[in-house]
Formats: structure tokens, sequence, C-alpha cells
């Protein structure tokens, strides 16, 4: 049964632009095995990061470090959630997370399905 679904759009130099303004926000949105990805990856694992959170119901309390974005062998994205996310999520009876990811044009979006 579908939980909760969340869904993020990210302009990438936008993005891009905070990172430079904020030396400081990069270590606060993404995990250390995130930091060093491109910017359209890291603006595609924001939008999954704000995509769970909406799937969660937006509780007060969650941080974007609570969601990784790690790759199986095989390349495909996955969720890894901690934290207060996990808390959240397990309240909720969340067991199984789907994640796409996509960008083009100066965009990213993420689709995130929190199923019981």
């Amino acid at each position: 049964m579908i939980v909760g679904i969340g869904v993020d759009l990210v302009e990438v130099a936008r993005l891009g632009e905070a990172l430079e303004r904020t030396p400081g926000l990069r270590g606060r949105l993404f995990t250390e095995g995130e930091r060093g990805l491109p910017l359209v990856s890291l603006a595609a694992r924001f939008a999954a990061k704000e995509a769970v959170a909406k799937a969660l119901g937006a509780p007060a309390g969650l941080r974007h470090l609570d969601a990784e974005v790690v790759r199986e062998p095989s390349g495909r994205p996955v969720l890894r959630i901690t934290g207060k996310a996990a808390e959240v999520a397990g309240a909720l009876g969340v067991r199984t997370w789907h994640l796409s990811l996509s960008h083009d044009g100066g965009m990213a979006v993420a689709y995130v399905i929190a199923e019981s």
C-alpha cells in the first residue's frame, strides 16, 4: 500500500549559486558520499531529499542528511533513510522506497513513493 508520494524539481544553476554563496551548505545538505558528485547529480539528490520529506508529510525535525541517494552495483539509485526520517517512516509503516531521478534542460527532478 502507498503510504506517501513526493516529487520535487530543482533548478541546477540556482542550487550551484547557493552552494557557491554559502560554502557550509554542501555539508548541511549532502552526506559525505554525495558531496563530491557533479552539480547536476547533487541537484537530483536534493530533489530526492525534498521528495522524501513530502512523502512523509513534511514532519518537523527532518534533516536533509537523513535521506541519502546511493547506487546499487547496477547503477540504480536507491534511498538510504536514517535519523528522524527513518523514525517517522517506521511509525507510518514504510517498508519500501521507490525512487526515480532525472535531469535535463537545467532542471533536476525526483519522484519518491513510500510503500508499506
